[in-house]
């Protein structure tokens, strides 16, 4: 393998173009993305239906709601070591499995308690999506285009939401409620439910045409298969360098253990430790907090129930719309500028939010806002999305996916997916509470998380871009990269 080849300048593993064929694959493997998104909001136009017909309370259905994130914190965790020991594209298929089982269950639910169960199976399939499919794109994305392409995975999310909330409003409409009975004498909200059997098919059969991670299939000795993945979809023109510089990152691994992830900094590697607080602070800015619970704001600023779709609606397309911005600037501006911008413009927004609601008046549901401060709100409430969906939301991912030595990346992975699945819970499950002590409380605490967000980007991130995967172990928690041999 000569570093003078001439075809091949200093000998590196480059990539000529963005491959098709590699951006299909991931937009297959971010199918899961989709089914995550939808997963975790279609309960939302289910729940005072599924309130109603069960004859809950408070407590017992905020449980119902929430039930599914505790399932994917578990499915996280797991996800990481099932997906070294037999493949991505296995688990892959696992997670379609339970989402489809789940989307029948649901909607076929005889009470509250085996809807939980149905739930929290969901929820495992959630997990696992959340963690394999951005770990599999960092793994068969040339490291040119692998901020692209792993922003696929937010993207998807963001539009799983969109397609959660049309079609609960779509069957909602038809049927003339919620509880109105559709189909087959079927009410509305358990077909709600149950159309989410529709994608998590075609996300089974799309895994299951799949190529394996080549780094995957490398660690495991399938050499010929790994070379065939690297020519046929990464467009690698040096195949065997490529092929040798990944043996060469997983020679010392003989398992990857979650005793990997030990170290000498409060008992874990300082890189895991940064994994752990870049998923959990992306929950703690409280985006869900705008997504699950914005009745509330709407209603304050002057609208009315019946436009709670339209403006929910609107929402998720300026979401989806951001998220395409971020798509295509995280490759050319870089993680930590755009992880920057986005902290600072939370910061601010939230800040204006938790100000303007200083001036609200009432409290709980009848909480309203006098001008100007309702339109200080507003503005706060989306400037927050957009500044969110284009930073935070899709480059969190990109970044798990990518930051971790190859040795330790699912299960490093793994262990910040599950972080992240529980500072979900813990904002969604709090709000409720803080939000009787005060709307100006609340969004102060977010603001002050979203600070702490940039100081930690400053001082402890690192900066990946353009960085290949066999080359993460030189990467330097304080936001550089170290000096290696040769270098």
């Amino acid at each position: 393998m000569s570093s003078s080849d001439p075809q091949h300048g200093d000998g590196a593993a480059s990539v000529q173009r963005l491959n098709p064929k590699v951006v299909a694959i991931s937009v297959a493997a971010a199918v899961g993305g989709f089914l995550f998104g939808f997963d975790t909001s279609v309960i939302n136009g289910a729940v005072d239906a599924l309130s109603e017909e069960f004859t809950l309370g408070s407590g017992l259905t905020g449980f119902a709601v929430s039930s599914a994130l505790v399932g994917s914190a578990v499915g996280a965790w797991f996800a990481g070591s099932l997906s070294s020991r037999y493949g991505r594209v296995k688990v892959m298929v696992i997670a379609a499995t339970l989402f489809f089982v789940s989307a029948l269950g649901s909607g076929l639910a005889t009470g509250v308690w085996d809807l939980i169960a149905w739930r929290v199976l969901g929820g495992l399939g959630v997990g696992a999506a959340s963690i394999i499919a951005p770990a599999y794109i960092a793994e068969v994305a040339p490291a040119k285009y692998r901020g692209r392409l792993g922003s696929l995975q937010q993207l998807s999310i963001v539009l799983g939401i969109f397609a959660a909330l049309l079609s609960n409003a779509v069957l909602a409409n038809v049927a003339g409620g919620a509880s109105s009975t559709l189909w087959l004498g079927v009410p509305a909200w358990r077909w709600m439910f149950l159309i989410e059997a529709i994608p998590a098919v075609f996300y089974g059969v799309f895994a299951l045409k799949l190529p394996e991670s080549p780094r995957f299939l490398v660690a495991n000795g399938k050499l010929d298969e790994a070379s065939r993945v690297l020519y046929r979809f990464t467009g690698e023109l040096d195949v065997n360098l490529k092929i040798e510089q990944i043996r060469s990152s997983l020679e010392r691994e003989q398992r990857e253990t979650l005793r990997d992830l030990l170290g000498n900094r409060f008992g874990l590697r300082p890189i895991v430790w940064v994994g752990i607080l870049l998923a959990a602070l992306q929950q703690l800015l409280g985006i869900n907090v705008i997504f699950y619970y914005s009745t509330t704001l709407w209603q304050s600023v002057g609208f009315d129930e019946s436009q709670a779709f339209l403006t929910s609606t609107i929402t998720s397309v300026i979401n989806i719309l951001a998220t395409i911005v971020a798509i295509v600037l995280v490759d050319r501006v870089g993680r930590r500028p755009m992880l920057l911008i986005g902290s600072g413009g939370t910061t601010i927004s939230l800040a204006a939010m938790a100000f303007a609601f200083s001036f609200a008046e009432g409290s709980g549901e009848a909480v309203s806002l006098p001008d100007p401060w309702s339109t200080v709100a507003l503005i706060g409430a989306n400037a927050f999305v957009v500044f969110f969906a284009t930073t935070w939301g899709p480059i969190m991912w990109v970044m798990l996916g990518e930051m971790f030595p190859n040795r330790i990346r699912a299960s490093a992975l793994a262990v910040a997916g599950a972080t992240q699945w529980l500072a979900n819970f813990l904002v969604s499950t709090t709000f409720p509470a803080m939000s009787q002590i005060g709307l100006t409380f609340s969004y102060s605490i977010y603001a002050v998380f979203a600070a702490i967000s940039f100081v930690f980007v400053v001082r402890l991130l690192p900066e990946t871009k353009g960085i290949e995967l066999e080359d993460m172990d030189d990467l330097d928690v304080r936001g550089s990269r170290r000096a290696g041999p040769g270098s």
